[in-house]
């Protein structure tokens, strides 16, 4: 049994997602930001204090202990070949591997730190004409229009079938834009397919779950800034 413990309005959304997806037996621990950061319990976890985390209770540690295991894409590859058989990968032999890789780590590699550090100028009461400002903005904006132009080509960033990929991608322009509002308008492409991933039984039950008051901001309209940041 993996247990996921969860820091609610967080990127650990992505592992229950993911358990959904793949039909795979979890128990949910949540956590709620205390007033922004993850409580202390969560952060005594592991030696960073970040989420998500995930404990198998099928793999035994060096001192007995359940396999404890952080980083939300090593937790998201870990599950797939573990305990999901391979199942919403792509494996080398297929056409969109490169593509699958490529949309896979541009999420934590790109998109998510982008994100973070325009919310971080933002904060910081930077002027939009200030030079670091203005560069991660110009970046950001360049980011989205190039998952944009992706999505208006084809269903889902790997191609023509859903896979991890777009769940590591989900997060950082929805749930995320509670930190750092922004809009998508006209960005059709990104719209339609976030339309897809709300469609989703397994992304409506984990939100449930793990976000039970949240509403999904899958909209084009920048969502109110979370209340801890205020």
């Amino acid at each position: 049994m993996l247990t996921i413990h969860h820091l609610q309005r967080s990127q650990s959304e992505r592992i229950p997602w993911l358990c959904e997806e793949l039909g795979i037996p979890y128990e949910l621990k949540l956590y709620k930001r205390s007033p922004l950061l993850s409580p202390p319990e969560l952060q005594a976890l592991t030696p960073l204090g970040a989420a998500p985390v995930v404990e198998d209770a099928s793999v035994q540690q060096s001192d007995g202990k359940p396999l404890k295991l952080a980083e939300s894409s090593a937790i998201v590859e870990y599950i797939i070949h573990k305990h999901g058989n391979g199942r919403l990968a792509l494996p080398p032999s297929h056409k969109n591997y490169p593509d699958y890789l490529y949309w896979f780590h541009l999420a934590n590699g790109n998109l998510q730190p982008c994100v973070q550090r325009s919310m971080h100028f933002a904060m910081l009461k930077l002027p939009p004409d200030h030079p670091a400002r203005k560069n991660i903005d110009a970046r950001l904006t360049k980011i989205i229009e190039l998952i944009n132009d992706r999505l208006n080509q084809v269903p889902w960033l790997a191609g023509d079938e859903f896979t991890a990929a777009d769940i590591m991608s989900v997060f950082s322009l929805t749930t995320m834009r509670l930190f750092f509002p922004f809009e998508l308008t006209g960005y059709n492409g990104i719209l339609s397919w976030l339309q897809r991933v709300g469609q989703r039984p397994a992304y409506r039950v984990a939100m449930g779950k793990g976000d039970p008051d949240l509403t999904p901001v899958l909209g084009a309209e920048a969502p109110e800034l979370f209340p801890g940041l205020s």
